[in-house]
């Protein structure tokens, strides 16, 4: 990811990450001076409600609902993810891991670290590391889904790096559900609806979206470009 040097004076704000939080009321930007948080209670304007700049070159930043509770990853420090209150300006604990983190996903019961080659989930209340899941293929985008739906913290990641499967995981019961043959080619996009009892899914081709039941697997529906129906 190219991004600007904020050496000096006047150096431009360049951003690096923008990311929702998980009911959509608040929106997170990642930028070479720190990062913000906005409210985004008015359609007619975004407000500005928090602004850290201790932090240089932000690409990872998620804020857990409307709590204070906010995951920071810089590019000055890859390997390691910086957990803070934002509110008491407090730092509530940091992990490091063996590689790059490329993706970070929480709901209120847990919270996923995706690197290429491996994805630790942590228990939201304590931050504590549950389980690794290391036999996973490369996935060198940290292309992953977690259900916002708590009482169901479905986990989905491509369970091939060269086909179209999802592996749907149990993370507050930790363990593999099913195996969901969605694409013939590799799998560029997933997500959960708000309940996470479905999931959306589009192969690299990106020609199909498919919608599955989860944790089944069923096919419910499928979307394909060019097509009215």
């Amino acid at each position: 990811m190219s991004h600007s040097d904020a050496g000096g004076e006047g150096a431009s704000i360049a951003p690096l990450c923008a990311s929702f939080n998980q009911d959509c009321t608040s929106l997170a930007v990642g930028t070479n001076s720190g990062y913000k948080l906005f409210s985004l209670s008015s359609v007619d304007r975004l407000e500005e409600i928090y602004k850290c700049t201790d932090t240089p070159d932000v690409y990872i930043v998620e804020r857990l609902f409307s709590s204070s509770l906010v995951v920071i990853v810089s590019l000055a420090t890859p390997q390691r993810m910086n957990v803070y209150h934002f509110k008491k300006g407090t730092e509530i604990c940091n992990y490091s891991y063996s590689n790059t983190i490329l993706t970070v996903r929480l709901n209120r019961q847990r919270l996923i670290v995706c690197l290429e080659e491996a994805i630790y989930i942590h228990n939201i209340k304590d931050l504590k590391l549950l389980k690794t899941i290391q036999d996973i293929p490369p996935n060198r985008t940290g292309l992953c889904a977690l259900s916002i739906n708590h009482s169901n913290s479905y986990l989905a990641y491509p369970g091939n790096a060269t086909i179209g499967e999802i592996v749907i995981y149990d993370a507050n019961n930790l363990h593999s559900v099913s195996v969901i043959p969605a694409h013939d080619g590799p799998l560029a996009a997933l997500t959960f609806n708000f309940a996470g009892s479905k999931l959306a899914s589009a192969s690299e081709k990106g020609t199909v979206i498919r919608v599955f039941s989860t944790p089944e697997g069923q096919k419910l529906y499928e979307f394909r470009r060019g097509m009215k129906r």
